[in-house]
């Protein structure tokens, strides 16, 4: 049975915040109501469509007591109670408890880990993996600090994606992803395996990470030319240290200004991923039915190259399309990882 009280609460939580809006709030409230009020709006056309079909439902069962009308009333129950079971479980997946982050932008960062050059290289190609997915949805990609390898692979690369969705999509690429194919550093023509590490944070706002300025120690320093340093040439790059935690942030763009506030966003996000990981420890039971556990020592994936072959390890999910998932076309993927989290949490709950 679905939760007929909780659905009243949510329906007038939605009429209270409609009326609030057309009321006109406070300037500083704006943003929190409508964003609320954005996402119970959904919600409750889902309410609304089932409670439709239930009184559809009493009225066919009224007119099995006309002579007339039975047949028809029959045909009427039929369709509509065939339809019942998928309605609710729409309604049951809108309500599951949402991710307070979901609707965040992203902070991206990618690490080569063990396989030297080619992990470079292998990272690189991740990167470009997901700017090509993030063009394809319409979010905006905008690179934060990128560190080219001697070959042109990438040491490191942090970029912050926008869109309607990004966090509550990309989450789940958080990992180790291994590749297996012939590098271009080896002659020999032997398959190698390296890996790079992917880490998807939700970007934070100040409200939400509160820094103290003794807390910090800023420098700015040189980034120059290639041979694996940055790509600008620069006086205005920026490393923040944060104390407390020893957590290290550059960024290497044109402008100082534009550095600072970039490397505090990401240090906010690393700060509040941090809070969320120390939060989900406590629910860790919770967390072993999940995909998106975030452990980014976790292998999720491997790429082999030479059979064309993409296999998440957590869903046993196996694609042969690696030509099109490394240009960019991952949504089957990012999908199916959503899916089977929201089953997970559906068993959880009993149903």
């Amino acid at each position: 049975m679905l939760p007929e009280d909780r659905l009243i609460q949510i329906v007038e939580r939605f009429e209270y915040l409609e009326a609030r809006l057309n009321a006109g709030p406070a300037a500083e409230e704006i943003a929190a109501i409508s964003r609320e009020y954005a996402e119970l709006k959904p919600v409750v056309a889902q309410i609304a469509q089932w409670r439709s079909v239930q009184e559809d439902i009493r009225q066919a069962q009224a007119m099995l007591a006309d002579h007339e009308m039975r047949e028809l009333a029959q045909d009427e129950l039929s369709r509509l109670r065939a339809g019942l079971p998928a309605l609710e479980h729409a309604l049951r997946v809108a309500l599951l408890p949402r991710d307070a982050a979901d609707a965040r932008p992203a902070i991206l960062e990618i690490r080569p880990g063990t396989g030297g050059e080619e992990a470079a290289l292998f990272a690189g190609d991740l990167l470009d993996m997901y700017r090509r997915f993030a063009e394809s949805q319409g979010w905006q990609f905008q690179m934060l600090e990128l560190v080219r390898s001697d070959l042109g692979g990438v040491r490191e690369a942090m970029a912050r994606i926008e869109g309607e969705g990004v966090f509550a999509r990309l989450k789940y690429e958080s990992g180790v992803h291994r590749v297996q194919r012939v590098p271009e550093t080896e002659s020999g023509g032997r398959i190698h395996t390296s890996a790079a590490t992917v880490a998807v944070l939700p970007e934070a706002e100040e409200v939400d990470v509160d820094i103290p300025a003794p807390d910090i120690r800023i420098d700015t320093m040189r980034a120059s030319g290639a041979g694996g340093q940055h790509v600008n040439t620069t006086d205005s790059a920026v490393r923040i240290t944060h104390l407390p935690t020893g957590i290290v942030v550059t960024s290497s763009e044109k402008s100082q200004h534009q550095n600072r506030a970039n490397a505090m966003a990401v240090l906010r996000a690393r700060l509040y991923d941090m809070e969320r990981s120390r939060a989900d420890a406590e629910r860790a039971a919770d967390r072993k039915s999940q995909v998106g556990s975030g452990d980014r020592s976790e292998r999720i994936r491997t790429y082999n190259f030479p059979q064309g072959r993409m296999t998440d390890h957590r869903i046993g999910l196996t694609l042969y399309a690696l030509d099109r998932i490394m240009q960019g076309e991952i949504g089957e993927i990012v999908e199916a990882l959503a899916a089977h989290d929201q089953a997970a949490r559906l068993a959880a709950q009993g149903e």
